[in-house]
């Protein structure tokens, strides 16, 4: 089953004109002819045209939705295939990852994972009927996020399969806790939640990178290195492990978790990400004792939390 959009503007109203053919542009709408678009019959492509109808009927247009049952199926679902704009992509994202780092920095990477992480995400949003080309891509983007991290954070630790095993908080109080110094998004959130959820008294000593068994104190819990008790498994970075280790699996933690996966290796980008990096990064320049970044950086994951805790608690009052 597909849904149609017929429409048409007085041909003065350019705006409302431009209005619309931008957001039918944006949804991925397929064009049958001049005036007429076409959507696979799926709520979200539904909500899309009758907000674009509404808007033309507002703007003295006319508009039409119609239910259209088709005699072959496959012919219309040529009309949305991706394939030129996902081998467009492939391109690009090849480009940056052979791209020679003498060359273009350090930061090049990160910078281009970003870039294209919104571009793949916009581009698989409106693919309706996924393929081999989506696979391909989604597969490039990985290896060149998993560039950007080593190129941002060479001692970045290796991701361990299996199973999280859980643990309990009380088995874990007044402890030291160990990683790596000059610690960036995902260690300080990791401290935050250790002070705020796990281990109130918990007091943390920083290592010099690279980190090997003989640099961590005996007595001390590692986390967020390789062959810590606590690092990357699987697909979670050492945020969400925590969480899911000590069974914090709550709605606004849960979120926060989102926040830190993506600031430190990639991913869905969450809507704070930009702001809360750049706060991050500044701090992280402007203070060379690691024990005052943390404390720092813990008032901005309390106040993301409290933000998130409350924002849950609305969503599920209503």
């Amino acid at each position: 089953m597909w849904i149609s959009l017929i429409l048409s503007l007085p041909t003065e109203n350019a705006t409302a004109r431009m209005r619309a053919w931008r957001a039918l542009k944006a949804c991925g709408a397929a064009v049958l002819r001049d005036g007429v678009y076409l959507l696979p019959q799926r709520e979200p492509c539904h909500r899309v045209l009758r907000a674009v109808a509404a808007d033309v009927q507002a703007a003295g247009g006319s508009a039409h939705l119609l239910k259209v049952v088709a005699e072959d199926d496959a012919a219309y679902a040529r009309l949305f295939d991706r394939g030129d704009d996902y081998a467009a992509l492939w391109v690009e994202i090849d480009t940056a990852r052979r791209a020679p780092p003498g060359v273009v920095g350090a930061a090049y990477p990160a910078r281009q994972a970003r870039r294209l992480r919104k571009a793949v995400s916009a581009l698989t949003e409106i693919d309706f009927f996924p393929g081999e080309a989506k696979r391909q891509v989604e597969g490039a983007m990985a290896e060149l996020e998993a560039l950007a991290m080593r190129a941002r954070a060479p001692h970045e630790p290796r991701a361990r399969t299996g199973d999280i095993a859980p643990r309990a908080a009380a088995n874990y109080r007044a402890r030291r806790w160990a990683t790596r110094a000059r610690p960036w998004v995902d260690r300080l959130a990791c401290a935050w939640l250790i002070r705020r959820h796990i281990d109130p008294r918990a007091t943390f000593v920083w290592l010099a990178e690279p980190v090997g068994a003989a640099d961590v104190p005996a007595d001390a819990v590692g986390f967020d290195f390789d062959g810590a008790t606590f690092t990357h498994v699987g697909a979670k970075v050492t945020f969400e492990v925590l969480l899911a280790a000590f069974g914090l699996d709550r709605p606004a933690l849960a979120r926060l978790g989102a926040l830190v996966h993506f600031l430190d290796v990639g991913g869905v980008e969450p809507p704070e990400a930009s702001g809360v990096e750049r706060v991050l990064a500044g701090m992280r320049e402007a203070l060379a004792d690691d024990d005052q970044l943390m404390l720092m950086a813990s008032g901005v994951f309390e106040g993301l939390h409290v933000a998130f805790k409350a924002e849950a608690e609305a969503e599920a009052a209503a």
